[in-house]
């Protein structure tokens, strides 16, 4: 079966999600190992792990909301019938990208700043601008993969992927 283009940036996005948690986990285990057993640090293992978590908090974002798999009150989508479970779906991904859309037109400035402010990391002196890089990245695929579920939500219900959807 040949996959869709959007179906490899999905995977493609999901995949450096995965790959951030794996980072974030190694930076915490292998900071405890070595503080318990060595009484040694990683420098900046402290910043490293906050930034790291950062990125993949947005990454994470980019992940769950397109797949659906975010925290939802399904209340009143339970009760309704499929029209209007499809129709509140649609809604709530509009209103999920309007405010992902401007979280992410934010996040930017924030970038900017850290890097016109020249913030660094304490002990490296490591300029802390490409970890809020990455993260506003992480952010703007977000806002790529809820612009991909409304689309398919409109347009080609089929092809979501969730198990919440309107079109199960």
């Amino acid at each position: 079966m040949k996959r869709s283009v959007m179906d490899r940036i999905i995977d493609t996005i999901e995949a450096i999600a995965a790959v951030f948690v794996g980072l974030v986990a190694a930076d915490i285990f292998i900071s405890v190992m070595l503080r318990r057993f060595f009484s040694a640090q990683i420098p900046d293992s402290y910043d490293f792990g906050r930034m790291l978590l950062g990125i993949l908090i947005f990454w994470g974002i980019a992940a769950t909301s397109y797949r659906g798999t975010h925290i939802t009150v399904d209340l009143i989508w339970a009760q309704a019938n499929q029209r209007w479970k499809r129709v509140i779906d649609i809604f709530a991904t509009l209103v999920l990208l309007f405010v992902v859309t401007v979280q992410t037109y934010t996040l930017f400035d924030k970038v900017s700043a850290t890097y016109y402010d020249n913030v660094q990391t304490f002990d490296l002196r490591l300029p802390t601008w490409p970890f809020f890089a990455i993260a506003w990245i992480g952010d703007v695929s977000a806002v790529v993969l809820i612009a991909i579920r409304t689309f398919r939500l409109i347009f080609h219900p089929e092809d979501i992927h969730d198990t919440r959807s309107a079109v199960e």
